[in-house]
Parts: C-alpha cells; sequence; structure tokens
C-alpha cells in the first residue's frame, strides 16, 4: 500500500523552509526599502528665479523698412515663433547682443543659421537687411534671452544641495516653449502684497528680488520643475522629511507651506481632494485649500505660490503647481517623488 503521509510531511517542511527564508529576508527587505527614502527639506520660501536661455528664442517677426520697401528675412528664411536660434555664422550665440554684434560685422550677405525646432536642429539661410531709420542691420524677429520672476522653493536635499522650486517648468509668455537654460540662479525675495484670487479671476503674489544676492545655480528647466543647487547653506536649517511614495498620498488633510507676506513661511490646511492615476504633465494631486486664515489673505491658491510643498503624514508628498480659475480656493499639484526623479534625470 503507497505511503501517502510522506509526501504531505515533505510539502510541510517545504512550506517551514519558505516561511522561514521569507522571515530571514523580511528585515533585509525593510532595510533596504528604508535605504532608498529619499529626505528632503520642505523649504516654502518666495524666491526670484532667472534664467537665462540656451540659445535665443524666436518669440514674433516685425518688418523692417529699408530703401527697397519692408522686409522680412527672418519670415522667409523659414523661421518660425518658438525657434531657438543656437549658432549664427557658426558662432554660439545665447544673448540678444551676440546676435546684434554678429549681424553688423556680417552685413551684405548670407548668413549661416542653426536652429532648435521641435528638438531637432536645423540649418537655414539669411540676411540681414539695412534698416533705413538707423541704419543697423536687422533680422526681422523679436527675440528673447532671459525670463525672471518670483516662485517658491519647494525642497532642498540636505545632503547635496540639490534644490527644486515651481513645480512645473518655465515656458516663454509669447511662444508657450519651455525655456532651455543655459545659466541661471535663484535669490532672495520678499512678498510686498497679494492680488487676492476670485473665481474666474486668479490671483497674485507680488514682490521683488535681489538682482545681486544669490541662493542657487540652477541646472534644468523641466516639465516638472526648475532645479539647480545651493550656494547658500541657510535654506539647509528645517527638518529634513522623507519624500512620499505615489501610494503613500491620499486623498484627505494635509498642509502646505507658503509664503504670502514678507518672508515669512507658514503652514495653512488643504485637503487633498482627488489623486490621479495617470495625469497629464504636472497635474497629480487637486487641492483645495481650507485654512481660514489663507483663504482670508490670499482667497485660495494664487500665482507665485507654484511650487509651495505640500505635506501628509509627516512626509513631503508634493508641490503645488496651478490654480482653477474658476475655483480660486483649488489648486492642482505634482508629487514629489516626480520632482525628484526630473531633478536626477535633469
Amino acid at each position: 500500500m503507497q505511503d501517502t503521509k510522506r509526501p504531505a510531511r515533505t510539502v510541510l517542511l517545504m512550506l517551514a523552509a519558505a516561511l522561514l527564508l521569507a522571515l530571514a529576508l523580511a528585515p533585509a527587505a525593510r532595510a533596504a526599502q528604508e535605504e532608498e527614502t529619499r529626505y528632503l527639506i520642505p523649504v516654502g520660501s518666495a524666491v526670484g528665479i532667472k534664467l537665462f536661455s540656451d540659445g535665443v528664442l524666436v518669440v514674433g517677426f516685425t518688418d523692417v523698412a529699408t530703401d527697397r520697401g519692408t522686409e522680412n528675412p527672418a519670415r522667409e528664411s523659414g523661421l518660425r515663433e518658438g525657434d531657438v536660434i543656437t549658432r549664427l555664422d557658426g558662432q554660439a550665440v545665447n544673448t540678444i547682443e551676440e546676435v546684434q554684434a554678429i549681424l553688423q560685422d556680417e552685413a551684405d550677405r548670407d548668413i549661416d543659421l542653426t536652429i532648435r525646432r521641435d528638438g531637432q536642429e536645423r540649418d537655414l539661410t539669411i540676411q540681414a537687411v539695412q534698416c533705413s531709420a538707423d541704419g543697423s542691420y536687422k533680422l526681422g524677429a523679436w527675440i528673447r534671452d532671459s525670463m525672471a520672476g518670483i516662485g517658491t522653493l519647494t525642497f532642498a536635499d540636505p545632503e547635496t544641495g540639490l534644490f527644486g522650486t515651481l513645480g512645473h517648468g518655465v515656458n516663454d509668455v509669447d511662444t508657450a516653449v519651455l525655456l532651455q537654460v543655459q545659466s541661471g540662479a535663484i535669490t532672495p525675495a520678499s512678498v510686498a502684497g497679494v492680488v487676492k484670487g476670485e473665481d474666474g479671476r486668479p490671483g497674485e503674489l507680488r514682490g521683488a528680488f535681489s538682482a545681486d544676492a544669490q541662493l542657487g545655480t540652477l541646472f534644468a528647466n523641466t516639465e516638472q520643475g526648475v532645479f539647480g543647487h545651493l550656494t547658500d547653506s541657510a535654506l539647509l536649517t528645517g527638518e529634513p522629511l522623507p519624500v512620499a511614495r505615489a501610494d503613500q498620498v491620499h486623498t484627505g488633510p494635509a498642509t502646505i507651506l507658503a509664503n504670502v507676506s514678507g518672508t515669512e513661511v507658514a503652514e495653512y490646511t488643504v485637503e487633498i481632494l482627488k489623486v490621479f492615476d495617470h495625469a497629464p504633465d504636472t497635474r497629480d494631486l487637486m487641492l483645495k485649500v481650507t485654512d481660514k486664515r489663507l483663504l482670508e489673505k490670499t482667497g485660495g491658491i494664487v500665482q507665485g505660490m507654484s511650487g509651495s510643498p505640500i505635506l501628509q503624514d509627516g512626509r513631503l508628498a508634493g508641490a503645488v503647481t496651478h490654480v482653477l480659475i474658476d475655483h480660486a480656493d483649488r489648486g492642482y499639484g505634482i508629487l514629489a517623488t516626480h520632482m525628484l526623479e526630473a531633478a536626477e534625470e535633469g
């Protein structure tokens, strides 16, 4: 007669061995998970953001009055709004002054033009024309080489000085093109006043930032935020918090750190209304301001608060990114882990 107990005992022994192995590995797995958790300092301070482009951005066209009538070499060469001029006559250009100097030196002849369009480089040929009003040579294009404004510093890494701000990219106001950074900096800023937001009309923070003092340098302008490294350790004094994983962020109570008066950073209550599984661009969260102090001061979320850290369950959950125009007390946010991934990729 066949013994049916031996296979059963074998199965039990195998299950017991698997359980012991799992128990042995569990501490190591937990330790590995804890080791991967990043700790960042939530900041919340208003900062000035200065960006200098990699190349010069074409933002529009204007006809040039010449002795032969009006002409527009830029448009005729095939340039478009949103193109970035990176080289002119074989020389790298990053400022308006550099473009103007080359045009005056290379008058009355074809000039090779290298542009960046939709992430790809293209070569064009152009010839500047002489303006009858002032005698200078021009292309007939409006160009931009820098941008500046106020935002909120989201986080700083106490070990490396890495920082992130805004939670979204800086786009040109005329072309909506993401500005490619050649250099840039963040500077101290102070909020002097608030235009209170109303349903249908977003508010804004009004302030000023230092043109000389510098807190850090920038290395990337991405769809998920602007990133750099601190040169001033004064912003590394807060308590580091763990960065929340996406599955740890949930609907319910939370807080934000915001700077809406002078240089004072205060904590305000909000509610996370929704966490989106597959969010477009930087809209991972929808939140609502519930703090009466902030509602009285700003009406809710206003321009300039982009980058305000969102805290939940003792973790850095994300950052405020956009205001809902039809609901001034509500806005969108990006997950902190998405900002950190973009910073490290950048």
